[in-house]
């Protein structure tokens, strides 16, 4: 909204808000100080898309989800019944004074990826509950056995199907009432006769019940009761009706007829069997009667009785269990390797003696029995020897399961949570051999409806899956049933494709999503709940989306506000920047330097400010110059043959050396495989032997020009409030020591140690040094209290009266980065660290910030920052996933700075990004495509960034083309 237009009044750092009515229909909020927001007053339009932008760490998402959302939440909270906030605790109330017009708040970020196993896209989005209904209610099932259509049939219906054999047809009507046990089944046969009955069939043949029938207890047997013997023809329906009904009582809704052959010929016996059931006539299958719950695979009526709905197994791998076939056998079981390996060396000992091999033998000498033997097991006792106490060797037989079995089951047993953690390296999830990964039982995956099975529409991409569904071959019953649960379906797939998740499928782990799919899966499934008159705050919903997305991106975000809902977006994106209906940009700066409104109004007052750092890039004034010459890199370059991980269609590619090389194409078209699923365990089988080498990678050559190889992601560096920046990057260490050189603690005797809040001496016992203590909430997540007796300071009050420069070490670790800088820029062991800090943009934050407040794009920048203090060798390999994640056109303009110096040191730097920027200040592309998913994989263009921009197939090169004539080459890139 204009700042003129609704009596809004620039008044410097603030926006002076005048009294409005209730017709304006806006979001007021007063005195807005939560972190480091200046007192800010703020007027929001109301049903509009409202863009907060500004420089990371500016007071962006302090205000979008710790201020609006936070106090959004707590209203609901307060607005429940006394009984259910006893459940949900008192939430804090936001540092603001007054937020008025604020309707019910809905946050859609990053961090709330669902970690459960059983969590899938298709049950995020709620697709798969109508799938399941559909299938509950419409289905056709089939014999799990022979693919049979099952389909329960009425004594009349079995009547007129016999009536259509020839005349004169002999038969025998069946009652089928043991089926493969074993047993003399004495009691049964002797009830049989007690009934009435006369004649019954064991193992095929007919006997009298007053017949002497021995049958021999160890040996399985089928037995039929012979309940009729008719002919057909016209006038026994009646007496046929009532004999196929016995039969149906006496075996659980089975009749067998059996047509006896014309006397004389060679003809076998042919057989009809009937089921009143949902049970296959032939095999007994029984499936119950459809309901949505036979579907899922939560519920054990759907389950797989093997992974229980899991579709996967956790095992010990062979491979990363002996990871280096070189090792001698004593020291080749990894797991056995690390350890006081006495008892296992004993073990190995009698398994080598018994198979006749030596422990000192190479694993890859040993024959593929022996090494089968060691992993898996012997099938007989091996003898093995241990001293006795008395010091001479004690002989014992014993069963020897195997390496494997052994690591699973001490794996299961123990009650360490770091011996679990060791062994979780060497596990992987195995395919259940049951149900093939599809999580569900025999008898619900043989349900079709029309021409498909349900794990035919969920194991699919998502733009098939829409096809397949609106190709149903459906008869009328079942379209009538059907039809609200298909229009679900559709529109929700279609949400799905309109937010760039085409590539994803319906059984896709939620845990394996990246933080910007599961967001804008969430986006979709909000869309398809069609709610109005909500508050959604939302963070980069653009991240790892390509820009041929981004307009499918903007137009969900439009039609989520068309709805009637309010949209506040933090972003960094441009095209979404410049679709925005509002646009506040806060900042000017990070942390201290931030926390103002610099802008508030639509796209020309933001590109008209001399004050926004965002303005100024978006309008030409900064900009990020493209370089006017490539590296060449080194001659050696790395040769990846056959690649044919996930999607990659066996590919083979040159990744030069001694460049910035960037990975890209569109989401999942197979860019995170080839990095970090191929490359990287290669590289780190070359360095180490301890990652085995991957099996979907044919071929590497040019990896002796490496010598080091690190990875930085975006996964967390630390899961507790222990963990922050500092002790992560190492910077801790060197404040600690400083504090012990001081007078004060020379005197008390304090060292190291007394400064650490992970260990007892100097730190508050009350909350063991966190600054928070933990409350459990059961089915809720946990929550962090404040401690009452250190306030938050981590400390004893004795520790905290040793002072360096008036500050104490609590003190130290509430500064920001750039304060800490400012204090210790005279001790270059702290002050080297932390200046690399500042140089990845992360200046603003507090050196004890919780890691768990970090988000993912921090997180990564303080592992940049880390590794960016250590000493380069000059062939160090660093992989980096979309670094730019969270960052403005300002933060990444200095990132590239730090990269590009990188490279200058002879390192070798290979980036997966979807940023523009990024790309074009790049050495080298490697272009993937042209889709994503099954229709991914292939490499569809290489170069520089000038040639990959001349490629018409390349989506990338399409955009490069545009951002490449924008910004013209210059050899300035600062």
């Amino acid at each position: 909204m204009s700042s003129s237009s609704n009596g809004i009044q620039d008044n410097g750092n603030n926006i002076e808000v005048k009294p409005a009515s209730i017709e304006e229909n806006v979001i007021r909020i007063k005195g807005a100080r939560q972190h480091n927001l200046k007192n800010i007053d703020l007027e929001l339009p109301r049903n509009k898309l409202i863009v907060f932008t500004g420089v990371s760490g500016s007071g962006k998402s302090s205000l979008a989800f710790d201020t609006i959302f936070a106090e959004g939440q707590r209203r609901y909270v307060e607005s429940l019944s006394a009984y259910a906030r006893q459940f949900l605790g008192q939430l804090d109330k936001p540092d603001v004074d007054a937020i008025e017009g604020l309707s019910p708040a809905i946050s859609i970020d990053q961090k709330s990826t669902s970690h459960n196993p059983r969590s899938t896209v298709g049950t995020v989005t709620e697709i798969y509950d109508y799938l399941r209904l559909l299938f509950g209610r419409a289905g056709e099932p089939h014999c799990p056995h022979c693919d049979r259509s099952i389909i329960p049939q009425t004594i009349d219906e079995m009547c007129d199907r016999i009536m259509e054999l020839p005349d004169q047809t002999k038969f025998m009507v069946l009652a089928p009432v043991v089926r493969s046990k074993k047993g003399t089944h004495k009691q049964l046969l002797s009830s049989l006769a007690s009934q009435g009955f006369v004649r019954v069939r064991v193992d095929g043949k007919v006997f009298q019940l007053d017949d002497n029938i021995d049958l021999d207890k160890n040996h399985k047997h089928d037995l039929d009761v012979v309940v009729d013997r008719l002919v057909k023809k016209t006038g026994i329906q009646e007496r046929l009706a009532d004999s196929l009904g016995t039969c149906l009582k006496l075996s659980d809704g089975i009749a067998e007829i059996e047509i006896i052959p014309n006397a004389g010929t060679e003809e076998k016996p042919d057989s009809i069997t009937f089921s009143e059931n949902f049970a296959c006539p032939e095999h007994g299958a029984v499936i119950e009667e459809l309901s949505p719950r036979l579907f899922s695979f939560n519920s054990p009526y759907g389950a797989c009785p093997d992974c229980h709905g899991l579709g996967s197994h956790r095992t010990f791998s062979a491979e990363l269990v002996v990871p280096d076939p070189q090792q001698p056998v004593y020291s080749a079981i990894a797991p056995w390797s690390d350890k006081d390996n006495s008892y296992y060396l004993s073990l190995l000992h009698g398994v080598g003696q018994a198979f006749g091999f030596e422990i000192q033998t190479k694993w890859s000498d040993l024959t593929l029995e022996q090494q089968d033997v060691i992993l898996h097991g012997a099938a007989e006792a091996v003898y093995f020897q241990s001293d006795s106490r008395g010091g001479q060797p004690k002989g014992y037989h014993r069963h020897y399961s195997g390496a494997l079995k052994m690591l699973q089951r001490n794996y299961q047993e123990t009650n360490s949570d770091s011996v679990k953690s060791k062994l979780e390296q060497y596990l992987i999830d195995q395919p259940c051999e049951t149900c093939h990964g599809k999580r569900l039982k025999p008898a619900s995956l043989a349900v079709s409806l029309g021409q498909y099975r349900i794990n035919d529409l969920s194991g699919v991409p998502i733009r098939e899956c829409l096809e397949r569904v609106n190709q149903l071959e459906l008869t009328k019953r079942q379209a009538l049933i059907g039809e609200l649960a298909l229009k679900e379906i559709r529109s929700r797939l279609q949400f799905l494709l309109d937010v760039g998740l085409d590539y994803l499928t319906l059984d896709r782990a939620a845990m394996t999503l990246s933080g910007g799919e599961a967001q804008r899966i969430r986006l979709a499934t909000q869309i398809g709940a069609g709610l109005t008159g909500v508050l959604y705050v939302l963070d980069e919903p653009s991240i790892g989306l390509h820009q041929r997305d981004n307009d499918k991106l903007l137009g969900t975000l439009r039609r989520l506000r068309d709805l009637g809902n309010t949209l506040i977006v933090v972003e960094h994106d441009e095209d979404t920047i410049r679709a925005a209906d509002s646009l506040v940009d806060i900042g000017p700066k990070a942390g201290v330097h931030g926390g103002n409104i610099v802008v508030q109004g639509d796209l020309n007052d933001l590109l008209q400010s001399e004050a926004s750092l965002t303005g100024a890039y978006l309008s030409g004034r900064k900009l990020i110059a493209t370089p006017d010459t490539r590296r060449k890199g080194k001659t050696v370059g790395i040769t990846l043959k056959d690649c044919h991980q996930n999607n990659l269609q066996h590919l083979d590619l040159e990744i030069p050396l001694g460049n910035f090389v960037c990975i890209t194409g569109v989401s999942g078209s197979g860019k995170s495989t080839l990095v970090n699923e191929l490359l990287h365990p290669a590289l780190k089988h070359h360095l180490s032997k301890k990652t085995p080498f991957p099996k979907q990678l044919g071929e590497v050559k040019g990896l002796q020009a490496i010598d080091k190889v690190i990875t930085i992601d975006q996964s967390p560096i630390g899961r507790t409030p222990r963990s922050n920046a500092a002790t992560y990057t190492g910077i801790f260490d060197a404040i600690r020591t400083i504090f012990t050189e001081t007078i004060e603690a020379k005197a008390r005797g304090y060292k190291a140690g007394r400064f650490s809040f992970n260990v007892k001496g100097g730190r508050c016992e009350a909350c063991s040094g966190q600054g928070v203590n933990v409350i459990e909430m059961n089915f809720l997540p946990d929550v962090y209290v404040q401690c009452d007796v250190c306030k938050g300071a981590r400390y004893n009050r004795e520790t905290l009266q040793v002072k360096y420069k008036n500050y104490s070490i609590a003190d130290v670790l509430n500064m920001t980065v750039e304060e800490a800088l400012e204090n210790f820029q005279n001790i270059p062991r702290a002050a080297s660290k932390l200046q690399t800090l500042v140089d990845v943009g992360l200046g603003y934050i507090k050196l004890g910030q919780p890691a768990p407040t970090l988000s993912g794009g921090e997180a990564q920048r303080v592992k940049l920052a880390s590794e960016l203090s250590r000493r380069a060798t000059g062939k160090t390999l660093y992989l980096i996933d979309e670094p730019t994640t969270g960052l403005s056109f300002y933060d990444v303009h200095h990132l590239l700075n730090v990269l590009q110096r990188l490279v200058d040191k002879g390192n070798s730097l290979i980036v997966i990004e979807h940023n523009l920027d990024v790309i074009r200040c790049s050495d080298w592309i490697i272009d993937l495509g042209p889709e994503g998913g099954d229709k991914g994989g292939q490499i569809i263009a290489t170069g520089t960034p000038e040639e990959v921009a001349k490629n018409p197939k390349s989506y990338t090169g399409q955009y490069l083309k545009q951002v490449l004539q924008r910004y013209p080459a210059t050899a300035n890139l600062n």
